[in-house]
């Protein structure tokens, strides 16, 4: 029910903007032509008649929305189509997160040719390894990555038994993430959009809607 609530948001914002596209002007009412004329031109009868028009009713508020991170590219396309958008009514954004860092279990760095023949002996025993090449720890070698630092500390300890000489250090990484931009829809007040974005935040990294900001029509980046 979540996802039809918000295929119908944005069906509802795409109607928002084709309906209020300017309309060819109607002909202007001619003498003779039986058509009556319209009421904003009547005159009052008499000083003092005049109808004081009601106030017309405020208009609802154009809202934005954000949803992420996705993975890819492809994977944001996919919800995008989901949600019945077309390629020019969303905008993608990239961005680089830093993510929170991994484990690295590792001979640390040494001259070159000391750290190629350490190399070739680990792998002839059968250790799963690799040589560094790059980097500031560039001819060390690497033992595992490990997002759990417990996971880690084993390894340590197990390659430290077999005299590797092994330590654990800071592996830093971050990744390029996607977000989709989108006109969210109409809504009364703030308390409608931020019920909607509360109700998607379980299903996304985050969720933000709120008014746009001084542009009606959001257009696919190049």
């Amino acid at each position: 029910m979540k996802w039809l609530a918000l295929i119908l948001l944005v069906a509802n914002a795409a109607l928002w903007y084709y309906g209020s596209s300017p309309q060819t002007p109607s002909r202007g009412v001619g003498a003779g032509d039986g058509k009556l004329p319209r009421v904003a031109t009547l005159k009052p009868e008499a000083e003092g008649s005049a109808v004081t028009p009601e106030p017309a009713p405020s208009p609802s508020l154009l809202y934005c929305g954000r949803l992420g991170w996705f993975e890819s590219e492809a994977d944001l396309n996919e919800m995008a189509a989901t949600l019945g958008m077309a390629q020019d009514e969303y905008i993608v954004e990239r961005r680089e997160r830093e993510l929170a860092p991994l484990h690295w279990v590792l001979i640390p760095p040494q001259p070159a040719d000391q750290a190629r023949k350490m190399f070739r002996d680990i792998q002839r025993r059968g250790i799963d390894s690799y040589l560094v090449t790059e980097g500031e720890s560039r001819n060390a070698i690497s033992l595992g990555l490990f997002e759990s630092r417990e996971a880690a500390v084993s390894v340590l300890e197990e390659k430290n038994r077999q005299n590797l000489n092994a330590v654990l250090a800071i592996f830093p990484r971050n990744q390029i993430s996607y977000a989709l931009s989108f006109e969210a829809g109409l809504f009364d007040d703030s308390e409608q959009a931020e019920a909607l974005e509360a109700d998607y935040s379980e299903d996304f990294d985050f969720v933000e809607i709120k008014r746009c900001e001084g542009i009606a029509t959001l257009k696919k980046s190049p």
